[in-house]
């Protein structure tokens, strides 16, 4: 595949039928069902572990590639209407500074900090996931699972999810996949060439279609050509690294018109040196490597650096320095950054959005500032509903601050305005429950909490929550348990939802 560390499921010299695609309905490949229940399992368990961030602002950046990537296959009729209904088309983060991406069955995709990290443009990133995108639009992952014909579906995705942990901990491969076996097996897992070469290809028509720069395919091949050689450490991970051949590199270079290659270096974009900075601080876990990160806005060359680069090197300062909870620290940082992110009001709306963070810190006063508290207010205003899309990051943010700070009802009014339009968010969900619960509201809160769960496919986890909130109506009556008839009716209504996927969730391990 495109990335340095890439999914694969492909056995061994596995043939490639000739520019045919599986028919849907075809009995002898993997189903359109099977294949959705399957990535859910994984997905499921990508959710629960430690790893995977949602973090408003970089997940609103990928987002926002990704529906364009989106639109794109499907203009081109890349993407069926059947596979486009019955597939998830999610994308998770993973707090992982490897340069990567990943597609797994039922079209769910993962992308690493680290790819976030290294990119130089979105057009870049829009490369990679295009790449990813067509391997599920073509169903590689289909037709290649399909000839795994003595393996069940429940073994291999046992065996992604064991080798996705490898990856992460290389000395708990032997304990994590069992011996030779699971080597063996592994070794089968890998796209073929020629299925790489399709996805190259369509992935670069994809790219052009959704209105990105064809030249970020050939840029961001050979970040991953070098990333290839630095991520591979030698253990057999699901996300096996593999280097790029010369060939793929000079077919999608050979792409570009002539004009494109001969065209001067791309003009600064002060938003994206941002965006990367944010993916570097956020993906840093170590002490020192957090204090490395802030070191840098403090360098002797610092004051000879682009105004943008200097503004990027500040945010990353200020949000290493919060992560090692020295507030003191971070605040200058932000205080330095204050006149650089006054000429651009993409860059002002992040160091608006750093404020806030700064006040939401643990180690932060309780009784923000006047000026932070006002700004939270602007953003849950009426006035920002009637705007076209009130944007995730400052909704999060500031609902967090003014739930913290006594304001639950008017946070609540709002999140429950943006979950009829995202339902599947449960990050607001559970910023919900934190409202509800804060506003004495425990049945509404317990429902919240429950759609949370479910959002992210713990199915018997959600079916917990309502089956808890259920006792309780029945103890107390739902006006005593802080909600209504209504309320009541609704958590039993997702009980009987719920309890129908949970049973097929756990009859499918």
């Amino acid at each position: 595949m495109m990335c340095a560390a890439t999914i694969a499921l492909t056995p061994a010299g596995a043939q490639v039928r000739s520019g045919a695609l599986p028919t849907l309905g075809d009995g002898a490949e993997l189903t359109l069902g099977a294949e959705r229940r399957l990535g859910e399992r994984i997905a499921k368990e990508i959710y629960r572990d430690p790893d995977y961030i949602d973090d408003p602002i970089l997940s609103e950046y990928v987002g926002e590639i990704w529906s364009k990537l989106l639109i794109g296959a499907r203009a081109r009729g890349e993407m069926t209407p059947e596979l486009e209904q019955r597939f998830a088309w999610e994308i998770m983060i993973g707090r992982d500074r490897s340069v990567n991406a990943f597609a797994l069955p039922g079209g769910y995709f993962g992308v690493h900090l680290g790819l976030v990290g290294v990119v130089s443009s979105r057009d870049e990133l829009a490369s990679v996931l295009a790449h990813e995108l067509s391997h599920v639009t073509q169903r590689h992952i289909a037709r290649l699972m399909a000839k795994q014909s003595q393996q069940s579906l429940w073994m291999i995705g046992a065996l992604i999810l064991s080798a996705l942990a490898a990856s992460k901990r290389p000395d708990a491969a032997n304990a994590i996949a069992a011996g030779g076996q699971a080597m063996a097996i592994q070794g089968q897992l890998n796209f073929s060439r020629d299925m790489e070469r399709e996805a190259d290809r369509i992935g670069y028509g994809v790219l052009e279609q959704a209105g990105f720069e064809t030249r970020g395919f050939a840029s961001m091949f050979e970040k991953l050509q070098l990333a290839a050689r630095l991520n591979d450490y030698g253990a057999y991970p699901y996300l096996r690294s593999h280097p790029l051949t010369t060939e793929r590199i000079a077919d999608m270079s050979s792409r570009e018109p002539v004009q494109t290659r001969a065209a001067s270096a791309e003009p600064v974009d002060a938003l994206q040196m941002m965006l990367t900075a944010r993916a570097r601080a956020l993906s840093q876990l170590g002490v020192e490597g957090l204090r490395a990160l802030a070191a840098e806005a403090e360098t002797a060359r610092f004051e000879s650096l682009a105004t943008a680069r200097q503004a990027a090197l500040l945010y990353q300062a200020a949000l290493a320095s919060l992560r090692l909870r020295d507030l003191p620290r971070a605040s200058a940082y932000a205080a330095r950054l204050t006149p650089l992110a006054t000429a651009d009001a993409q860059v002002r709306r992040l160091f608006d959005l750093l404020k806030l963070e700064l006040a939401l810190d643990d180690a932060a006063p309780r009784n923000p500032s006047a000026e932070v508290i006002a700004a939270a207010q602007r953003m849950l205003s009426s006035e920002a509903l009637i705007r076209p899309g009130l944007r995730r990051p400052e909704l999060m943010a500031a609902s967090q601050l003014l739930v913290r700070t006594g304001r639950a009802a008017e946070v609540s009014a709002v999140l429950r305005i943006w979950i009829a339009e995202h339902p599947r968010d449960a990050a607001a969900w559970q910023m919900l429950a934190t409202a509800s619960s804060a506003q004495g509201q425990v049945l509404r809160a317990i429902r919240a909490e429950a759609e949370a769960r479910a959002a992210h496919y713990d199915y018997a986890g959600a079916l917990d929550r309502l089956k808890a909130g259920q006792e309780l109506m029945r103890k107390v009556g739902p006006a005593a348990a802080g909600g209504d008839h209504l309320e009541a009716s609704i958590i039993d209504t997702r009980a009987r939802e719920l309890s129908v996927l949970a049973r097929e969730q756990a009859l499918e391990r």
